[in-house]
């Protein structure tokens, strides 16, 4: 199956059930070549995601996971949007207690952009003081 002219869409992403719903534990997924186009010079933006999750009744399954990711490959979308696009896509589908995002890009121009997102929004923040 190719992806190279499908869009992104959360109903790409398969699930599975978690057979442990009453242990907490953590999941973190990594992938190191994920791809989109930034949308002001066409060109190609490269950067390495990495997903942790405390699943609650489901699971990503990790080939839709790979092809919904390979389908931003030309899609020309700007770093912060694609990453809370995809953690919002994530939690809509999973449900999961926590789920952090960490979408690293690679430097263009000599600048490097690192943005973090999580579900329950800001989870990832420090505690105010």
């Amino acid at each position: 199956m190719t992806t190279s002219n499908q869009k992104p869409s959360r109903d790409q992403l398969e699930t599975f059930a978690n057979t442990f719903p009453g242990r907490d534990y953590q999941i973190e997924i990594l992938c190191p070549e994920f791809t989109s186009v930034c949308p002001k010079t066409g060109q190609p933006d490269f950067g390495s995601l990495t997903f942790r999750y405390i699943p609650d009744k489901l699971c990503v399954e990790l080939k839709s996971l790979k092809l919904y990711l390979q389908s931003f490959r030309n899609e020309g979308i700007f770093y912060e949007n694609v990453t809370n696009r995809i953690l919002d896509d994530l939690a809509a589908v999973l449900q999961p207690r926590r789920l952090t995002l960490v979408a690293q890009f690679t430097p263009r121009g000599g600048i490097s952009s690192r943005i973090v997102v999580s579900h329950p929004s800001g989870d990832h923040l420090p505690a105010a003081g």
